[in-house]
């Protein structure tokens, strides 16, 4: 599987990769160490959560000396920090990186999340854990960096395509972050933070070597903190035309889609009766899954349909999967669904591409900033709302016994992304 998974992002290295005056000429191998950095800062970004999450609840207890439930509140404190910080911060590294440069602001924040890692993995005090959190939130939301840097270096009829190769890059760090935290938790609940660190580090000094800059004069805009917080950047990106209704959508796809996080390990349990190890394999499908579209698939499915039939065809294809999931009885569907539901997740790099489009070359960063700090909202967001509809449909006095519950509305969300995209679509064309 681990061999499937590299071998995709490594073709998909090549695909991406257009030797030009950002990727060292008419070096190919250049670009290639380029575009690896880019995939492996992705991946990192993605294993941040997922590699401390097996050690989180044992590290708590004993920082504080907890049972698990106190525990687990903490957990939640620390989970919501980061997203937070994911939110506020994302717009304003994206802007840095439209004046400063996509290098500096990549390099700069994998040596300060080098150093969270290590902090984290020596301290003896929650508090300094959840400013490590903090910290952790925002080196990470240097993923909007990251897709700014692949906007850059994409040529428009290919941004959808490679912005899949970056989700597959996230759905790699989504398989690997727990299964390596798992692994090492063998050693201690302070091994998985220093093996971040080592990666952090390590993928710090292979950039130094390896990434050239993507800013140049004509691209470079001057920073300005009304366009840096979420609102402000929000309100002028909404602004470029055909913009707004493509970030609702957006944000009504991620809503939907943080239901599987959320209580995809409660639903499993409740309705299947899974344990652990059940629930890892199934996760770890869904990520096997999203490489392979993301990755491969989404470059045979745009030219065949086009990026709006294909965003609407994903949006209704996850619908109708969640609706499935909702009323499913047995445990089996659930891994004929899968890849199902993967092939509704190419709607995720399509919006992304179609947005990078319609955004100008000196506000990427900008935009994948704004893009970033929607998909905190909806990392926010989605969890109180899917857990409170699981607890309402599952308790002893439930209206309705359904564990599928969350799915079900998770599709209702997801129908309303389709019906906003289709009224974009018939917009767009009116006025071409």
């Amino acid at each position: 599987m681990l061999g499937d998974v590299a071998g995709t992002l490594a073709g998909g290295a090549q695909l991406i990769a257009a030797p030009g005056p950002y990727l060292g000429g008419p070096d190919p191998v250049s670009a290639r160490f380029a575009i690896t950095f880019i995939l492996v800062t992705v991946v990192i970004d993605a294993m941040g959560i997922g590699l401390i999450v097996p050690v989180m609840p044992d590290l708590i207890r004993d920082l504080r000396g907890l049972d698990l439930s106190a525990a687990a509140v903490w957990g939640g404190l620390l989970a919501t920090s980061f997203a937070a910080m994911q939110f506020l911060f994302g717009p304003a590294l994206g802007s840095l990186s439209d004046s400063r440069g996509r290098r500096p602001v990549l390099l700069i924040s994998l040596v300060v999340m080098g150093i969270d890692y290590l902090i984290m993995g020596l301290t003896a005090s929650i508090w300094i854990l959840l400013a490590g959190r903090i910290i952790g939130g925002i080196t990470a939301a240097t993923n909007a960096t990251a897709l700014a840097y692949v906007a850059d270096i994409s040529e428009a009829d290919r941004k959808s395509q490679n912005f899949g190769l970056v989700g597959a890059a996230f759905g790699a760090g989504f398989i690997l972050g727990p299964l390596l935290g798992g692994v090492l938790s063998e050693f201690g609940s302070r091994a998985p933070f220093f093996a971040a660190c080592a990666l952090a580090f390590a993928n710090a000094a292979f950039g130094y070597f390896v990434l050239p800059e993507t800013v140049t004069a004509r691209t470079r805009r001057p920073f300005s903190l009304e366009r840096a917080n979420p609102f402000g950047a929000l309100r002028h990106v909404g602004r470029v035309r055909g913009a707004a209704p493509l970030l609702v959508a957006f944000f009504l796809h991620s809503l939907a889609f943080f239901v599987y996080p959320a209580v995809w390990s409660f639903y499993t349990q409740e309705q299947f009766r899974w344990d652990p190890f059940m629930v890892g394999i199934s996760l770890a499908a869904v990520g096997v899954s999203i490489i392979l579209v993301q990755g491969g698939l989404i470059r045979v499915i745009l030219p065949r349909f086009g990026e709006w039939r294909t965003v609407i065809g994903g949006t209704g294809i996850t619908c109708m999967v969640f609706l499935a999931y909702g009323f499913a009885r047995e445990g089996w569907m659930v891994f004929v669904l899968i890849p199902l539901s993967s092939l509704g997740m190419v709607s995720n790099p399509v919006l992304q591409g179609l947005l990078s489009k319609s955004a100008s070359d000196d506000a990427q960063g900008e935009l994948q900033g704004v893009l970033a700090a929607i998909t905190a909202v909806a990392t926010i967001l989605s969890p109180m709302v899917m857990t409170l509809t699981f607890r309402v449909f599952t308790r002893d006095e439930a209206p309705v016994y359904l564990p599928g519950a969350p799915f079900l509305l998770s599709s209702l969300i997801e129908l309303a992304a389709m019906l906003v995209l289709i009224a974009a679509v018939r917009d767009w064309f009116r006025s071409t």
